[in-house]
């Protein structure tokens, strides 16, 4: 069941975050990692020291749809799969803040993954954290682009025959600069991964694996939230120099490879549209 908080939770907790997120819209089911995703880029924010006029949050539906919801920043809960297309407008509209998404597998990868690879490969300059949980938490259980093979959901009760996406292998092929993966409980690697990709111009693409010990878990004989990330650990194999269409994630072989995965320079898209907009005005200037 979700977790409710009720009161003026930010002064009565003395969270050290609470001058930047609502603790009071923390509406996860009690242990999922969405949580602690949420306070990760919080506290990389934080120590950036970046104001809520330097940055925005984005996410779409689902689960991890209602994160935006948590920042006291501006923060915009866009419709299913539209909020790669909404960030991109956003940085076209405020080329100097930092625009960040971050939204579910399903709402990413499935109704949003014509998104997905066009803005990586515009090179479009925001940072795009997926929290990948494998299912659609949210309304129900039902196999996602994410869902391994084999897997029990609402939508596949006999066990899913569709091979996942690989999403760090998709967006390093659509032309994303940065692509990272980490597991949810990985905090340290996270918010390192995340300072990296804040501060990079061009398309920015994080993994997170955040197995849904409420809709996956209890349909694939896993048990509660802390047993999931014991098991999710002894499953993660953080490697160096892994090509990304070679970052296998087989939750039921056993093998999620974590990392990073692509780290390399580009020309971001508000870069060239400013080059061209250059262009346009010494061709205008030189018919004078």
């Amino acid at each position: 069941m979700p977790q409710h908080f009720s009161g003026d939770v930010n002064q009565q907790s003395g969270h050290p975050l609470a001058e930047m997120l609502n603790l009071n819209r923390f509406v996860f089911c009690a242990g999922c990692l969405i949580g602690t995703v949420i306070t990760s880029l919080a506290a990389c924010l934080k120590d950036e020291n970046l104001n809520v006029r330097d940055y925005a949050i984005v996410s779409g539906i689902g689960c991890t749809g209602r994160s935006s919801g948590c920042f006291k920043a501006p923060a915009f809960h866009t419709t299913h799969g539209r909020a790669i297309p909404f960030a991109t407008g956003l940085k076209l509209a405020k080329p100097g803040i930092k625009v960040i998404v971050l939204s579910g597998d399903g709402d990413i990868s499935a109704i949003g993954g014509n998104h997905l690879i066009h803005a990586a490969r515009r090179n479009v300059d925001i940072s795009v954290i997926c929290v990948n949980n494998s299912v659609y938490g949210m309304t129900g259980g039902q196999a996602a682009p994410t869902t391994q093979i084999g897997d029990i959901t609402s939508s596949t009760p006999y066990g899913n025959v569709e091979p996942p996406f690989n999403l760090v292998g998709l967006a390093a092929a659509s032309g994303a600069t940065y692509v990272a993966r980490w597991p949810g409980y990985d905090t340290l690697r996270l918010q390192k991964s995340l300072r990296k990709a804040l501060k990079r111009k061009g398309f920015s693409f994080i993994d997170v694996i955040v197995p849904c010990f409420t809709q996956y878990g209890r349909r694939n004989r896993k048990e509660g939230a802390i047993e999931m990330m014991e098991w999710l650990r002894d499953i993660v194999d953080l490697r160096v120099g892994c090509l990304p269409h070679e970052a296998v994630m087989d939750l039921n072989g056993g093998l999620v490879v974590c990392g990073e995965f692509v780290e390399t320079d580009g020309v971001g898209f508000i870069e060239n549209l400013q080059k061209l907009r250059d262009r346009v005005k010494e061709k205008a200037a030189g018919k004078q």
